[in-house]
């Protein structure tokens, strides 16, 4: 009995050690990239250039899984995919204590470095929330897991992924690129690798290099700074957490960058939701399969003043077109259009004809900037907007 003592106190002993090294390791990572960051450029710059500079930020990447053993799939394209370990630690994030999935994550070795959310609890909800218990243990989850990131570890960004995400070839290269636009652009909050309308007919797959503006926060794959989470933090919500970013006392004016055509694609149809917009519209959006080079790239056109400028002369320029016309059209034309709606039914009856998800949130519509949603239909730019004389989203329309 002594003698099996000594090796469980020995097993104990070993395990702590790798703990202790694993976070020392990260803490390593966080300060190097905390003493290399380049300096932003001065303000009398005129343009943010996205180049690869001798010294790049360490971006970590924090996945949060829990109980889905296909977090393999997710993983496996993280790590084919980035450009350098160094520069993008993987970090996952595990709630639930499923043993399976804690398996697949322990085999990466020290690929990635696997954290585990220590509170498994029930949560006490309201009675008639008791359906939604899953939403409340993710929002806690995203609490600690970016608490973790951004306290304990004190990176200064992070790229979040949820464990049922599939990365595009150029994921990293993309937020690699907007970085110096977050953090020069007090009007920018977050970017996204997602495109809500990005379904394979509603995308230009061969303009794979745009990046627009967004009012609505998208999720799925996005970048935040440590700022924001100093902002955050202190009033996260027990649940609904997406949801909560969206409303207008959280976002406060300000938009994310996205794609033309989505940085990931998403394979968890079984989940909390129950599978909510996923045999509908997630299934079928489009995955970039292009490596576009965004750090050889001038994004300086996406910074408020400039982007509003040339944004909406290109939409209200376009000529207005009926939803008949443009459902008869056959592609003679190939000019960029507007369709106008006027109020919350038109808009959620012209984005439904159309295949556009028509749901609203806090009156924000999905991809939408200034209310305006821009897709392709038939091939063509199609521009769906309010009025030129529109004033703000109405919350009342959600």
């Amino acid at each position: 009995l002594p003698a099996q003592l000594l090796q469980l106190a020995q097993d104990a002993e070993t395990e702590l050690r790798l703990q202790r090294d694993l976070l020392l390791q990260i803490q390593k990572l966080s300060r190097l990239q905390r003493q290399k960051t380049p300096k932003p450029p001065q303000k009398t710059t005129p343009k943010i250039l996205a180049t690869v500079t001798e010294e790049l930020p360490v971006i970590p990447v924090l996945v949060l899984a829990c109980d889905r053993s296909s977090v393999r799939r997710c993983l496996d394209k993280i790590l084919r995919y980035r450009p350098s370990a160094r520069r993008f630690p993987v970090i996952v994030s595990q709630d639930c204590g499923h043993a399976e999935t804690a398996k697949v994550i322990a085999s990466y070795g020290q690929a990635v470095a696997h954290i585990r959310q220590p509170d498994l609890s029930d949560i006490a909800v309201p009675p008639e929330h008791r359906k939604f218990q899953g939403y409340y243990k993710i929002s806690r989850h995203y609490r600690w897991a970016l608490g973790q990131v951004f306290r304990t570890f004190r990176y200064r960004a992070a790229i979040v992924v949820e464990d049922d995400l599939e990365v595009a070839p150029d994921f990293f290269e993309y937020f690699q690129a907007v970085l110096p636009l977050l953090e020069e652009d007090p009007t920018l909050w977050c970017a996204s690798a997602w495109n809500d309308n990005g379904k394979e007919g509603l995308v230009d797959a061969g303009r794979a290099e745009l990046l627009y503006r967004t009012d609505f926060f998208p999720g799925l794959g996005w970048l935040l700074l440590a700022e924001l989470w100093d902002e955050l933090e202190p009033k996260w919500p027990p649940a609904f957490w997406d949801d909560w970013m969206r409303q207008p006392e959280q976002r406060r004016g300000r938009a994310c960058v996205r794609p033309e055509v989505s940085r990931t694609m998403t394979f968890g149809r079984k989940g909390v939701s129950h599978g909510q917009f996923f045999d509908q519209y997630l299934k079928f959006i489009k995955l970039n399969d292009r490596f576009v080079p965004f750090t050889q790239m001038d994004l300086s056109y996406l910074k408020k003043d400039e982007y509003e400028r040339f944004f909406l002369q290109q939409v209200y320029s376009a000529p207005e077109v009926q939803l008949e016309e443009l459902q008869k059209d056959l592609g003679r034309d190939s000019g960029a259009v507007r369709l106008q709606y006027r109020g919350r039914d038109s808009f959620k009856a012209l984005a439904k004809a159309l295949g556009l998800m028509d749901d609203l949130k806090s009156g924000v519509p999905r991809a939408g900037y200034r209310g305006v949603v821009s897709f392709v239909c038939r091939g063509r730019r199609v521009f769906l907007a309010p009025p030129s004389d529109w004033t703000g989203y109405d919350p009342s329309w959600s």
